[in-house]
């Protein structure tokens, strides 16, 4: 440390260089995973609805 200048903030940018990475990871990660969790709700939305309509069908054809 002695051989740099006093007012030398290098280490300052490259701490907020990481902190920039970080964030920028942290965020795609959330994204990434309300993608996913959203998919994964479409996905069981779909499923419940095919099983009513399923269940349905069955009460209908039981009928005739």
């Amino acid at each position: 440390m002695a051989d740099r200048d006093w007012c030398d903030d290098s280490d300052h940018h490259d701490a907020a260089q990481r902190a920039e990475r970080a964030t920028r990871f942290g965020w795609a990660a959330i994204a990434g995973t309300t993608g996913v969790l959203g998919c994964v709700l479409i996905a069981v939305a779909m499923i419940c609805v095919v099983a009513v309509l399923s269940c349905l069908y069955i009460v209908v054809a039981m009928d005739h």
